[in-house]
């Protein structure tokens, strides 16, 4: 695991047996990073995941009760669709949504925590799941992996922006 606060270092723990925490730094202003979260024109370029996979989708109704959702694309041909509803929004500081990958997969309550201290921007992200059980089975999906990836192709995007 790397040092909370260390830029461009991503943390996972598990501080309940129903959560997940993923915690990144990274140095651009905190509501440069609330935007590229939130904002449609943005997310495509950085939350993809691994090699190899584009969003064609990316549909944003940005206010609480307002549904989202996201769909991905590999070159191999698969696909895969993300969907939610906003509960809480707090410009530039916290999201809370829901997240439903579908299936059999358990819907998670998502909170995103934004901070800025001495121009370095601290992103939260807390997902709560029904049982131990479902973060488990999350946990051993190459969550993690694909998290570093994306955190770290927001990194170089939010260098562009700057």
């Amino acid at each position: 695991m790397s040092e909370i606060g260390q830029t461009g270092a991503t943390t996972f723990t598990t501080p309940t047996d129903k959560e997940i925490v993923m915690t990144h730094v990274v140095e651009a202003p905190q509501q440069l990073v609330f935007d590229t979260w939130t904002r449609p024109e943005h997310i495509p370029h950085w939350m993809l995941g691994p090699e190899g996979w584009s969003m064609p989708v990316c549909e944003i109704d940005f206010r609480p009760g307002g549904p989202w959702r996201m769909a991905w694309k590999h070159a191999d041909g698969s696909e895969m669709e993300m969907t939610g509803v906003y509960k809480e929004i707090e410009p530039p500081s916290r999201v809370v949504n829901t997240e439903s990958w579908g299936g059999d997969w358990a819907e998670t309550l998502n909170t995103l925590e934004i901070t800025e201290d001495n121009g370095k921007t601290t992103m939260v992200s807390r997902m709560l799941y029904p049982s131990k059980e479902a973060r488990d089975r999350a946990l051993e999906t190459d969550m993690q992996a694909g998290v570093n990836v994306t955190f770290e192709r927001l990194d170089a995007y939010l260098k562009t922006l700057a």
